[in-house]
């Protein structure tokens, strides 16, 4: 049987999206907030989970103490803790508030971090059984992010408090890792008012579980790891590959370059005929001023491959127009259909 995870702030917008992703895993939640009916009307929406509550708080390191005590009592062993602590979201310029605004700020979100992995980090290396534990730090920590200074002040603090608390935490064989969401985050609370290309709470949850059960291919594992907003480009299939339902992907020539260009190239005076010639099948028989794009190399390589009149069309376009900026006399200038 898995080992349970503590979920720090279960009850805000991105903390139910970890215990979503957690619980959907298959793996036992212990949930901790500092209030008992939200914790309540979590609990009652995973009937058929192993979701423990906890009414607790890291705001200081006497509730951190505290809670410690709390969970050691439960006589579980953890395999992870996932602090999603964020203070309010007020909004406000430095320069207009004075110094106690963001003393008063940093003591919401920094300081609740520090108290928490004081007293929680000897829990995952009891028993050596070792653990991981993960940060969610919010957007704004290498741009200032406008209107919310202090947000971004104590996000790019909780980055090096991470990596301080990655660099101490080996002698405890206790892994500990930044999970760096440089977005806002879309939840239940903000759907309304979201963003497209904003991450989802449940997304963010299993980007943090992925790290709680190592499951990430770097070696060694980083203090700060970027939450990855899009999955890469699929490859482009080359042409045999391709169905045959599928027409040909379209060719283009790039413009050409503004330093000199090849003199001896002669210019096109007339229109192309009406059935264009083939496509050429080397390299050497464009000019030498074009590079060959990708597509239209693994076209040339193969003379079986099919192309259509429309493509060599264009193509036979592209060059005039192009041996006609390159023509030593401008005055021949080629009729491009």
């Amino acid at each position: 049987m898995k080992a349970p995870l503590v979920v720090l702030g279960a009850t805000g917008g991105v903390g139910r999206g970890v215990v979503q992703a957690a619980i959907d895993s298959g793996r036992p939640v212990i949930a901790v907030a500092r209030r008992s009916s939200e914790l309540k009307a979590l609990k009652a929406g995973y009937p058929q989970a192993d979701l423990t509550v906890v009414t607790g708080s890291v705001a200081n390191d006497a509730a951190g103490a505290k809670l410690a005590r709390a969970l050691r009592k439960l006589g579980r062993p953890l395999a992870g803790v996932v602090a999603a602590v964020c203070g309010s979201a007020e909004r406000g310029r430095l320069l207009d508030n004075p110094a106690e605004f963001l003393r008063r700020k940093l003591d919401e979100d920094l300081l609740p971090h520090l108290a928490a992995a004081r007293h929680l980090l000897p829990l995952l290396a009891e028993r050596d059984r070792g653990g991981t534990y993960v940060l969610i730090g919010g957007p704004g920590s290498e741009h200032p992010w406008a209107g919310y200074g202090h947000r971004s002040i104590g996000a790019a603090a909780l980055r090096m408090l991470a990596r301080v608390l990655h660099d101490e935490a080996r002698q405890q064989a206790v892994r500990v890792q930044l999970l760096a969401v440089d977005t806002p985050v879309c939840t239940e609370f903000n759907q309304r008012h979201s963003c497209p290309e904003w991450p989802s709470a449940l997304s963010v949850g299993q980007r943090a579980m992925a790290l709680i059960d190592h499951d990430v291919s770097e070696e060694p594992p980083r203090p700060i790891v970027p939450y990855a907003l899009r999955a890469p480009a699929p490859t482009l299939l080359p042409p045999r590959a391709r169905p045959s339902s599928q027409p040909p992907a379209s060719i283009r020539l790039p413009s050409p370059p503004a330093s000199r260009v090849d003199d001896a190239t002669p210019a096109r005076s007339a229109a192309p005929p009406a059935r264009p010639a083939p496509l050429p099948t080397s390299r050497d028989t464009l000019p030498k001023t074009v590079p060959l794009p990708a597509a239209a190399a693994a076209t040339a390589q193969e003379p079986d491959c099919a192309s259509d009149d429309k493509t060599q069309r264009c193509l036979l376009d592209a060059r005039a127009l192009l041996k006609s900026l390159t023509a030593p006399n401008p005055k021949q200038e080629p009729t491009p259909r």
